[in-house]
Parts: structure tokens; C-alpha cells; sequence
């Protein structure tokens, strides 16, 4: 328990504390809110409000690790993450593990006379209750849902009470364990989410489900307990800060009703979207004849209408909308599925960052803060039922849709609800949501054609393509699954070509947000991914940046640049400090966005730090631009601007959250060389001495050994200590013979000279007398190829780090070349498999894009190289594979060190390279190719 409340320190920086909801008095661990008139519902929690703020139970493991014998445990937990049974991943073969909680707390004596009800928020997953000896009622049987019991005649307020729990980890009934315990995800046992005592007044509201439109009609189902004849329900909209909005409005209640309507309207309300998320408060009070209030309650809401137009899209308040989302379970490492308002924030506030406005809640609903956060944040969510593959019954699941829908009814950003996924969907349970929602949702199937909505899993391109130009609306629920480093940004820009534009799109949802992975207490805190099945995400398992989180962010942002060439290393010739821009937003015209440019100063080898240095920067008039339209930005640079050596320019969204972030160089790769490369001798000329296996030019402390049998890089010395880099320019793919070498004196320098036959044509070495080796070489490819260009090697073990200009920091694959920046990056060595441990970012090897210098830091010295020409790919070693990789990998030249004219693209766990469109293809030679690299070895 104390690794797990350790690693929660690790975010605190990003977390919020618990929500109030307004008329609830709520305190955790054993004394109730005092409640002025004795009108609110009281709360008293058992347990902490959440993950960050438990509180300890006595507990019994039956079986697996510290069973056996009565302990404490902090609730809410599952036990696996507090020490406790086994872990399970989606297995058959799950322990009859149960555990037993007791727990002793004194309500207070006012609760006499009062309806109090037991409320479990979530416990997994056969659970039943005792309170002072007697049972509360039958088992509860789904791990997911919200429950409660009336206790009223078993509770004795003002002296100690004892609560019993025994919650079995696996059901008794199959279709339960069918449904949520044998997914594609962890099993966990434990009372996870919070447990309280609701008190109510004799007479009171039980509930209330709001359906609030565009066109400000507000309608609200208000269900009873114990009201009467003469009793009358009261509404008041108000703004979240209490201003009441209109008038009060009213309905009278006849004898014995459970369930009353009322209504009103509000002339002009602020709607509520994803990009324009405003809130309202709905005020209920049940009065009696006399006007004093017997029960009040509060519900957040917001005026919004969602439709689905079948054969033409989804529609947020009469405006079409597409879905950039994410699925998400809820998870971290040292707590599994409990968790806390502070880790949701963090979850929801990273979809934002990567631009998403949407998420699926695959496979389960999740826990009330989470909506709440959604409601607040703004993120349109699919909320589901249970149900992997597999469905439960509908005896089984009829209550537990009550239960979801019930609980979240009145959340604005819930835009549909889910009946299971991939097969796990009982068409019997269709109906049963609509009985619990006044609004009418959408219900989908996730991976059928159901709804009006096609959401299958995981098309091709060209698949999806193809239903794209059917009659139906397509957004899939499940889309590029991220498997290691493909990460759900590999390919992205094809498919969001089809998916951001298509007529009859409504968007999708990648597969997962994060790895799931468990630290696991039996193996020192090691992190537990379950080999291939569950690193799926665009962060690692502690929320950490992938490499495809800066893709998804880059490509998802609402502002777009209109011309795809603005996407290349540089500028377009003739660049008069205008930009095309496209608008993706759904709703802002781009007049709400901030806009603002920076000329920079990029560093160079050798210099303290990586920043830039801005040396000219100002504002952007916003231009008027509406959602989905496209217009021009004018930057308003000074004359001198190409002066500079790269051009920034940022964009923020209305509430001030950066969106874009585009920097383009000014200058060339050859213009960096003219700083770098400079001829300062260090001696009259340089040596040379000849031997049977090769040729040494020395200048200086550098010295450079040419091998005669081969024409490549045999030895490289800096004052009398080998420099490994060896056995280079050998082509990446391609043939080569030696057919003639030779060397002779250039001026003050050396020069030797290879030619071949075969795809390499020519290689010439140049040592001057500042000690610069210049590399020129000559190959030619035609055709398909993974990679283009030539290798080297060098001892992996003797790397350090590296410092580079060129798009970073992370490394790329040709179908995943957004969301890395040019400029000045610094990187350590790492050995970060793709996705699969470690999760140190940015990983040091792999493929680096438009390199134009780097510093090889290594234990022999630093090795500088220059590059002469633009659009060099860096290739640093070859990354390790997880585990089973399936599609999610990708080739690697022979060599340690590579200069590259095209890299390969990366599959996912389902999809080759050859299904994922354009990007996804293989280089296509186009003859010859020749580059110039020079070398510095040392200071």
C-alpha cells in the first residue's frame, strides 16, 4: 500500500479535489454532515470519498497472497493493489477469491425517523451485505455499477454499528463473469469505489432525470418516496454560481405518486458542448401545504440536443459534429481500477492536450467524478455497459442498465450509451435504456451497425474508404490499435483524411489511451503489461508522453494548415508571410483563437543549452474564420524575417490552451554547414601512410584509416584512442563491389577515392587540415524499398547521448512523421523496447527525421556529423520489440548508425503497413541519390 500512495505523489501537481454537489452534506470515515434544515439529503461515507483519501477496514483475503487472516486495507482498493489474492488478466482460470471487509461507525442520532439507504458505488463483483447481523438484501451481482439498499429498520443511529461485506471476485452467475471477467483487461476483486449511508426525509425526492434542449425547454422526471397529497415539487434553474435563471416553476403531487413531470423554458440559455461547456443548476424542493420545504435537491446540467441523422452524421445542438476520442478504462499502476477526481482530471486534461473532444468509457461505466469532469472540462462521452465479447443475460443486465442509466442520466457530455461491445451486446437490453432516459439516446452496439451508426472495429484505409462512400454513418469505436510504438499515431493522417472529412463521418475513437499495466507487488513494483495484450496506449501505464501522443495532438488540433507543403522541412519559394488555415473547430470561429509568431536563433554544436533564441516575435490579429471554413493568416513579418533561422507560430484555443505549434526552417541544411564546417588548420597538411590493408590520413590528433579491400571506414583514432565507427558507407539495400582505389593529395588535404559496381557507384573520403572528414557518396535505387542510404557501425555500449537539429525529439516512421518539431533536441541513451517496458521518452534509437547536425555523445569522445543536404533520415541502433509484436514492428538496416533517404513504416497489432494507406507504403527509388556528411571527431 505505501508503493501505491508513493506513485499517487508523482502527479499531484495536475489533481483537483472532491466535487461537491450542492444540497449533499458529505463528510468520509464516520460523521455525517449537519444539514441547517434538516431539508438536504445527508451523506455519510464509510470509506474515503476516493483512491487518494481511503480509510482503513478490517479485511480477509480467502485465498492467494496474506489470506487467511484478518487485517486492515485501505477502502476504497481492489485488494490485489493493497497486497492481497492474485492478479488475473482475462482468464478463465480466476480464483474463487472473496474478501471480507467489517467495518464499525456510529450514524448520527438525528438520522432517527429518517429513509437511509446503503450506496455501494462499485465493488467487484458478487457482493453482499450485513449490517448488525442481518443481511441488507440479496446479493448484488456486476462489479461496475452503482447499488444501494434500504436500511432504515437495520440501522441505529447514535450508537455503534457493525457493516459486514463479502465481495465474491467471481459471480455466481455466468453471464456476469462472461460479460466483465473475461475481457481483454485486468481482473480485480475489492469495494473500489466509495461505500456510503444516504439519509433522507420520510417524504423526498428519490431521483431526477433532466432533458434540457437546444431550444431551452427543460423538462425534469421527478421520481418520489413517501410524498403526499397537498405536497407540490418545485424547480429554479440557476447558474453554477446560484443566480437563479427565470422563474420558479411548479407542479402539484397527487396521493401516493412516485413520479411527478415538470417543466419550463429558458429564453436564450448558453449551450453546452464540448468546445463551449456551460452549465446550469436545476433546484428541486418538495414543500408541503404550507410552503416549508420537506427535501431539496440539486442537479447539474446543461441545455444541449444531440441527434442522430441517419445517413448524414451525428448533431451537437443542430451542428454537425466528428468525434476525436479515445478509449479509456480506468486504471493506474499501483491502484488499479480505484482511483480519484485528481487522476480523472489528469486523464481528461491529457485527451485535451492531444486535442480529443471525445471518449469512449469501454468497457464499463466509470466512476460519477469522471462525468462530472467531462461535464465541466468538456469531452463528449459513450458511456457503457459491461460486456466484452460476451453479454449478459438479460435477468442479469436489466438491473445493471437501470443502475447506469440512473446515475448518469443528466450528464450533458454523455452523447450515447453503449450496450456491450464486439458481441457483447444483448439486443433484449436495447429497450431498458430508453425507460431510464427522458432524452432518448442513441443506443449503439460498438463494432456492429446499430443505431444509425456503423462503429466496426479496426477497417483498412481502403475498407474504410470504402464505407465511407456507403449510405451510413460511420465512426468506429475502435480504430489503429496502438500496440507499441505504432501507438495509435502511426497512420493517423490517412485514415483522419477519410475519417475528418467524409461526408457521412462522425470521427472515432483510437484504441486505448494508456498501457495498462499493474505494478506488481509480488515483483517488487515491476511493471506487468501481460506481454502483448495490454500496452495499447498513446501513454505509458504512469501517463507518460508517447511518441504518438504529439502525432493524435498534431493532427487533431482544430486549426489546420490548408496546403500539405507547408508540412515540409522549409518554406515555399515565394513565401509572403501569409498562411493558409483551415478551421476544424465545430464550433469557434477562429476570431476566438489567439495567434502569434517567433522568429528564432537555433544553437549550434558545442553550445551551452538546446533553447532558441527568439529574436523577433509578435501577435497575429485572429482572422475571422468560421468552423469548418477556410482563410488566410497574416503574419505581419518584419522585412528581414528570412534573416532568421527558423519561423514558430502558436496558436491558442479561447480559453487560452495551447492547439498548434508549427515551426518551419528558414535555413538549409547547407547553410548550418557553412557555420559548422569551418577550415581553421590546425597543421601545415596532412600525412598520409599506406599499409597492405588500407590508407591512414592523419591531420592533427585525428587520424582516419581507409580500408583498401573495401573502400569503407576501417579505424578512426582522436589523439592515439580509437574512435569505433567502422565499416561505413555500406549501403542500407543494394549491392556493391570495389572496383578501384585510390588516394591522392587536394591542396593541403587528402583525399581517397572508391568506386564500385553495383547500386553503390562511388564513396570519396577528404581529410582537411582543420581535421574535418568529408563523406561523399553515390548510390542508385529504383523501385519499392523499406529504407534507402547507408550504414556504419558502432558499439551500441558506448553511446550516451545524442544532440541533434532536426524534428524531435522523438523518433519517427514514415507513417508517423507529425507531431515532432525542428529544432535543437538532447536526448540520453535508453533502452526503451517500443511500447513495452521502461517507458523512458523520448526513446534514444530509431529513426530521427530532416537531421541536420548531430553529436554523438559517447564514451570514447563526441562524434559530430554535418549534413551537406536536406532531408536526411538519422538512424541511431536498431530499438527492441516487445513481446509477440504481431504487425506493430518494423525493419532496421544491418548497421548502428545510418544516414538515410527513407525510413519504413510501423504496423499495428492488427493491420500490416499494406493496409493502413499512403503513408504506410514503401519508398519508391527514383535512380540516384548522393549526399555529402562531414565528421569531426573530439571537441
Amino acid at each position: 500500500m505505501d508503493i501505491g500512495r508513493r506513485e499517487l505523489l508523482k502527479i499531484g501537481a495536475v489533481g483537483a479535489g472532491a466535487i461537491a454537489l450542492p444540497g449533499v452534506g458529505a463528510v468520509a470515515g464516520g460523521r455525517a454532515a449537519s444539514a441547517a434544515t434538516g431539508a438536504e439529503t445527508e451523506t455519510l461515507y464509510l470509506t474515503g470519498l476516493d483512491a487518494d483519501h481511503p480509510v482503513d477496514w478490517d479485511f480477509l483475503c480467502t485465498s492467494g497472497r496474506r489470506s487467511g487472516v484478518w487485517s486492515r486495507i485501505a477502502t476504497p482498493s481492489n485488494w490485489e493493489c493493497e497486497g492481497y489474492g492474485s492478479y488475473n488478466y482475462g482468464s478463465n482460470l480466476v480464483p474463487a477469491e472473496k474478501g471480507r471487509y467489517r467495518h464499525r461507525f456510529t450514524p448520527p442520532a438525528s438520522w432517527s425517523g429518517r429513509r437511509v439507504y446503503l450506496v455501494f458505488d462499485g465493488s467487484m463483483t458478487d457482493t453482499e451485505a450485513w449490517l448488525n447481523g442481518s443481511s441488507v438484501g440479496p446479493v448484488h451481482r456486476g462489479g461496475f455499477y452503482r447499488f444501494r439498499y434500504d436500511v432504515t429498520a437495520l440501522l441505529r443511529p447514535g450508537v455503534p454499528n457493525l457493516l459486514e461485506v463479502t465481495v465474491s471476485k467471481e459471480s455466481a452467475d455466468d453471464s456476469v463473469n462472461n460479460a466483465e471477467r473475461r475481457g481483454d483487461y485486468w481482473n480485480f476483486g475489492g469495494i473500489y469505489r466509495p461505500v456510503s449511508l444516504q439519509a433522507f426525509p420520510a417524504a423526498h425526492v428519490d431521483r431526477i432525470a433532466v432533458d434540457a434542449r437546444a431550444n431551452g425547454t427543460l423538462a425534469a422526471e421527478v421520481y418520489l418516496a413517501g410524498a403526499g397529497a397537498g405536497h407540490r415539487v418545485v424547480g429554479q434553474v440557476r447558474t453554477p454560481r446560484g443566480e437563479a435563471v427565470g422563474s420558479a416553476f411548479e407542479v402539484g403531487v397527487q396521493a401516493g405518486a412516485t413520479r411527478t413531470r415538470l417543466a419550463t423554458s429558458v429564453s436564450g440559455p448558453k449551450l453546452w458542448t464540448a468546445e463551449t461547456p456551460d452549465l446550469y443548476r436545476l433546484d428541486i424542493r418538495l414543500v408541503d401545504r404550507t410552503g416549508a420545504t420537506v427535501h431539496s435537491v440539486s442537479e447539474r446540467f446543461g441545455f444541449r440536443t444531440v441527434e442522430v441523422r441517419r445517413g448524414d452524421g451525428v448533431y451537437v445542438n443542430g451542428k454537425k459534429i466528428i468525434l476525436k476520442g479515445s478509449n479509456r478504462h480506468t486504471i493506474w499502476p499501483t491502484l488499479g481500477r480505484a482511483s480519484s477526481p485528481r487522476l480523472a482530471r489528469q486523464d481528461i486534461l491529457l485527451m485535451k492536450e492531444m486535442n480529443m473532444n471525445a471518449v469512449r468509457m469501454s468497457h464499463y461505466p466509470p466512476d460519477t467524478f469522471f462525468l462530472d469532469l467531462c461535464d465541466e472540462l468538456g469531452l463528449y462521452v459513450m458511456d457503457e455497459l459491461a460486456g466484452w465479447q460476451k453479454p449478459y443475460s438479460e435477468r442479469a443486465g436489466a438491473p445493471l442498465v437501470a443502475e447506469t442509466v440512473t446515475r448518469d442520466v443528466n450528464h450533458p457530455s454523455i452523447l450515447f450509451w453503449a450496450n456491450g461491445n464486439e458481441g457483447g451486446w444483448n439486443p433484449a437490453l436495447d429497450a431498458h435504456f430508453a425507460r431510464y432516459d427522458p432524452q432518448g439516446r442513441a443506443v449503439l452496439h460498438p463494432w456492429a451497425n446499430f443505431g444509425g451508426i456503423n462503429t466496426d472495429h479496426y477497417e483498412s484505409y481502403d475498407s474504410t474508404r470504402a464505407i465511407l462512400a456507403k449510405p451510413d454513418i460511420f465512426m468506429p469505436t475502435e480504430f489503429l490499435h496502438g500496440l507499441y510504438d505504432g501507438g495509435g499515431g502511426a497512420g493517423l493522417n490517412d485514415y483522419w483524411a477519410l475519417l475528418g472529412t467524409a461526408p457521412r463521418s462522425a470521427g472515432g475513437f483510437i484504441w486505448a489511451f494508456c498501457d495498462e499495466g499493474v505494478a506488481r507487488g509480488d515483483r517488487g513494483g515491476a511493471i506487468d503489461v501481460r506481454g502483448n495484450l495490454a500496452p495499447d496506449g498513446i501513454l505509458g501505464p504512469y501517463r507518460e508522453k508517447e511518441g504518438s501522443f504529439f502525432t493524435v495532438q498534431d493532427i487533431w488540433s482544430p486549426v489546420q494548415l490548408a496546403d500539405p507543403g507547408y508540412y515540409a522541412t522549409s518554406f515555399p519559394s515565394g513565401f509572403d508571410g501569409t498562411v493558409r488555415i483551415v478551421n476544424r473547430y465545430d464550433f469557434h470561429n477562429l476570431n476566438r483563437c489567439s495567434f502569434e509568431w517567433q522568429l528564432l536563433q537555433l544553437r549550434l554544436p558545442g553550445a551551452s543549452g538546446t533553447a532558441s533564441r527568439v529574436v523577433a516575435q509578435g501577435a497575429v490579429r485572429s482572422p475571422d474564420i468560421a468552423p469548418r471554413a477556410t482563410g488566410a493568416l497574416v503574419l505581419g513579418l518584419p522585412e528581414n524575417w528570412n534573416q532568421a533561422d527558423a519561423l514558430r507560430v502558436t496558436t491558442t484555443d479561447p480559453g487560452g490552451k495551447p492547439i498548434a505549434d508549427w515551426v518551419w526552417m528558414i535555413k538549409k541544411a547547407a547553410d548550418f554547414r557553412e557555420r559548422i564546417v569551418l577550415p581553421r588548420p590546425t597543421i601545415d597538411r596532412v600525412t598520409v601512410t599506406e599499409d597492405p590493408a588500407g590508407v591512414t590520413m592523419t591531420a592533427g590528433a585525428t587520424s582516419v584509416t581507409i580500408a583498401k579491400d573495401t573502400g569503407r571506414l576501417a579505424a578512426v583514432k582522436r589523439g592515439g584512442k580509437p574512435v569505433p565507427l567502422a565499416n561505413g558507407p555500406a549501403l542500407a539495400v543494394g549491392t556493391s563491389a570495389l572496383r578501384k582505389l585510390t588516394h591522392f593529395r587536394d591542396g593541403t588535404a587528402h583525399v581517397v577515392q572508391a568506386d564500385y559496381t553495383g547500386d553503390l557507384r562511388s564513396v570519396r573520403w577528404r581529410l582537411d587540415t582543420s581535421g574535418w572528414l568529408r563523406l561523399d557518396y553515390h548510390y542508385h535505387r529504383t523501385g519499392p524499398h523499406d529504407f534507402l542510404g547507408v550504414t556504419f557501425a558502432f558499439p551500441q555500449s558506448q553511446a550516451t547521448g545524442v544532440t541533434w537539429l532536426g524534428d524531435g525529439p522523438h523518433r519517427v516512421w514514415k507513417n508517423r512523421r507529425r507531431g515532432v518539431t525542428p529544432g535543437v533536441w538532447t536526448k540520453e541513451h535508453n533502452d526503451t523496447a517500443t511500447g513495452a517496458e521502461g517507458w523512458k521518452y523520448p526513446e534514444f534509437k530509431g529513426y530521427h527525421a530532416n537531421t541536420r547536425w548531430a553529436v554523438l555523445h559517447t564514451t570514447s569522445g563526441d562524434i559530430t556529423m554535418v549534413a551537406e543536404q536536406e532531408g536526411l533520415f538519422l538512424h541511431l541502433f536498431t530499438p527492441r520489440v516487445g513481446p509477440d509484436p504481431r504487425f506493430a514492428t518494423a525493419p532496421f538496416p544491418s548497421g548502428d548508425l545510418s544516414f538515410l533517404d527513407g525510413i519504413p513504416a510501423i504496423g499495428n497489432k492488427f493491420h500490416a503497413t499494406d493496409a493502413l494507406g499512403p503513408e504506410s507504403g514503401p519508398n519508391l527509388a527514383t535512380g540516384d541519390y548522393r549526399r555529402t556528411i562531414h565528421f569531426r571527431f573530439g571537441a
